[in-house]
């Protein structure tokens, strides 16, 4: 099973970017771990956000197999605890039945309903509102601690 992040546009912010080479060297000694950044749109001054967002939506589902178990980051999402999130993703690898996990961060104006209706669970991270770039650090350092939790490595104090 591998993991994938897939987003929306590069990240450029350099210190939200060296945090998140950080951590994604760090998830790749725990599982395989890829990091996909889809371009973002050029010229879109005349479209509106449902066209955006279909326009990001297409891309992200060529980037979708049949057999992948798809995790919008959403702010409707269900919320999780550190450990409990370590939990459910130590639940999900078990029975995956080999299914890669993909777990994806949108554009600013968030999904199509063609993305909404692939997705198999929907995650948020906070109540707060984190600007994209952002997003991709914060949850790559979840998904570390995770492992650290599954493992039992002495990464997380609670």
């Amino acid at each position: 099973m591998r993991i994938n992040l897939l987003t929306v546009g590069k990240t450029d912010i350099a210190w939200v970017r060296t945090g998140l080479d950080t951590y994604v060297s760090r998830i790749g000694r725990h599982v395989p771990f890829s990091l996909v950044e889809i371009p973002e749109l050029r010229n879109t001054a005349s479209l509106g956000r449902e066209q955006i967002k279909a326009r990001e939506g297409e891309l992200l589902l060529k980037h979708l197999r049949p057999s992948d178990f798809v995790v919008l980051l959403d702010e409707r999402g269900r919320k999780f605890r550190s450990v409990e999130f370590a939990a459910w993703l130590q639940d999900r690898m078990s029975h995956s039945a080999g299914a890669d996990m993909v777990f994806v961060i949108g554009g600013a104006y968030g999904f199509s309903p063609e993305v909404y209706g692939r997705a198999d669970a929907k995650m948020s991270l906070s109540d707060m509102t984190f600007s994209h770039q952002m997003v991709r650090t914060i949850f790559a350092e979840q998904l570390y601690r995770a492992f650290t939790i599954i493992r039992g490595e002495p990464y997380h104090h609670e």
